[in-house]
């Protein structure tokens, strides 16, 4: 846990930054009965009836200091999807970036090893270079600024039905869009020290 909180407390720059990343999945599921629209003073109001369109696993990637996060949707959530993801963040979202710290859960698919599962050595070892990883500890993922972050898209866009994969992909575009427009980031507080204080029963009990 501390790791986590002493890399939040890092000086950045746009050569050096923290990024980080969460991952879900999302069933799509559409109306079989026509909703009724929202008017004033009702929601909109929909049948218990739905049908399943499909299944996707969302990628997060968000900057909590320059206010930036990209959202995909993939089939899978495989070694080569989280490879090729982070393959876009370091070569086309932060090409100009010496080296990127990516904060993220501790998944056995989140490890350089995925790199080399996916590309050539090569290309592997030229990703590994620019990536620091640190990962969450288990029962941790609370530390992930990401999560705050899909939590938010949960509530604001994806907590609704939706026709086609489509549809929902314009409708996360859009809401990533207005977010990256505004530079909303995060502002963590939570520190060591405050590790120490409110948590200190995970801390071990030092003797006499």
């Amino acid at each position: 846990m501390e790791k986590v909180l002493d890399i939040y407390q890092e000086t950045y720059d746009e050569t050096h930054v923290l990024i980080c990343m969460d991952e879900a999945s999302k069933q799509v599921v559409a109306d079989v009965e026509p909703a009724l629209p929202m008017c004033v003073g009702q929601p909109r109001r929909e049948d218990h009836h739905y049908e399943r369109k499909d299944v996707r696993a969302l990628f997060l990637f968000f900057d909590p200091i320059g206010g930036w996060r990209r959202v995909s949707n993939r089939r899978s959530r495989t070694r080569e999807d989280w490879a090729e993801e982070v393959r876009t963040l370091i070569e086309v979202d932060y090409a100009h970036a010496e080296q990127i710290t990516l904060v993220m859960d501790n998944l056995n698919t989140h490890d350089i090893a995925s790199f080399y599962a996916t590309f050539d050595a090569a290309l592997a070892h030229r990703l590994a270079r620019k990536l620091r990883i640190v990962q969450t500890p288990r029962n941790g993922s609370w530390l992930n600024m990401a999560e705050i972050e899909l939590s938010i898209l949960s509530r604001q866009c994806l907590n609704r039905r939706f026709n086609s994969v489509e549809q929902m992909q314009r409708e996360i575009e859009a809401w990533q869009t207005e977010r990256n427009d505004h530079q909303l980031g995060a502002n963590w507080r939570f520190t060591t020290s405050n590790a120490r204080t409110k948590l200190k029963s995970l801390y071990p009990i030092q003797g006499d």
